[in-house]
């Protein structure tokens, strides 16, 4: 089963970037941070959390803003429940993704590090086996790319006649491919020496696309196609809010699998066992996420796949 895969990939800590202000989702998002909003029957933050579970991290820093960070903490807690060890930190202004480096620094030491933007949901067959592959990387750093229609909203690769990465550009205003970078990247420990250097670009920000070059000219970036049937969701608008619900709800009521269940992934990982998750589906026995909870422990014998932001 994929997810034995990552219990040999080598000692790497993750980030959960949750910070922002949310303005494009006024008014919905003036007094809660748009990641703890739902996604279908979760909270946003459910899904980047476990993409990370999924690559096999264990150690996950939360990163947010100084009125939400006691909000995510008191959601997620110290993550023991679901085998994991969660901490946070506070972003006092949203001073670029590449921040999350330098803010998390103490907490990343001499590991590996990899950042997942708070906002950004993965959904496919081949996920699970992707970042596993990323995490196992010792040197070097991994990207996710996807095809878009409107590259010029995002950090956009180009890649030469053998599909090798040679440029990445930010927000190009005539962008040379379709593949746009992801909010998934998996870096070497050299990243914190990186990000620390990185200057501010013309709209004041560290910018995660500088990181990524100075990889790129250092021989050491690899990119990851995110195929057809995969599925990127940025979750930044309210249409686009909407629009993520309603692909989580169609799969989930379509399969009756969960989708992003940290106490199903951590489970099925060997984490937690059949008693701790018991313990978690009591509480939430009069819904339908408890009773799902429920029916994993009565299917133990014969456990289908995985039903988290990707199946093996």
């Amino acid at each position: 089963m994929a997810p034995s895969a990552a219990a040999t990939a080598a000692r790497r800590r993750g980030i959960v970037l949750a910070g922002g202000s949310g303005t494009r989702l006024y008014p919905v998002t003036q007094v809660v941070s748009k990641q703890l909003l739902p996604i279908y029957d979760k909270p946003m933050i459910y899904y980047p959390l476990t993409t990370l579970m999924l690559a096999g991290i264990r150690d996950i820093l939360v990163i947010s803003t100084p009125k939400d960070t006691p909000r995510f903490a008191e959601l997620l807690g110290d993550g023991s429940r679901w085998g994991l060890s969660l901490q946070y930190r506070v972003q006092p202004s949203p001073d670029g993704l590449a921040q999350a480096f330098i803010i998390g620094r103490d907490f990343i030491g001499s590991d590996a590090a990899a950042l997942i933007l708070g906002d950004n949901i993965f959904y496919g067959h081949e996920l699970a086996e992707q970042v596993q592959r990323a995490n196992r990387r010792g040197a070097g750093a991994t990207v996710f790319a996807y095809h878009v229609n409107d590259p010029q909203r995002y950090g956009v690769v180009e890649f030469d006649a053998q599909r090798r990465a040679v440029r990445i550009e930010e927000k190009p205003a005539t962008p040379r491919s379709n593949y746009a970078v992801t909010g998934l990247y998996f870096y070497d420990n050299r990243v914190v020496d990186i990000a620390a250097s990185v200057m501010p670009s013309a709209r004041g920000e560290l910018e995660i696309t500088d990181v990524n070059r100075a990889y790129l000219e250092a021989g050491a970036l690899q990119v990851e196609i995110l195929g057809r049937g995969m599925a990127w969701l940025d979750t930044g608008t309210h249409w686009s809010l909407l629009e993520a619900s309603q692909f989580i709800e169609t799969i989930e009521r379509r399969q009756g699998l969960k989708i992003a269940c940290p106490e199903e992934i951590a489970y099925r990982m060997g984490w937690i066992g059949a008693g701790e998750v018991e313990a978690l589906a009591r509480p939430l026995a009069k819904n339908d996420y408890g009773q799902y909870l429920l029916r994993l422990l009565d299917d133990r014998g014969d456990l289908p796949p995985p039903a988290a932001p990707a199946a093996p």
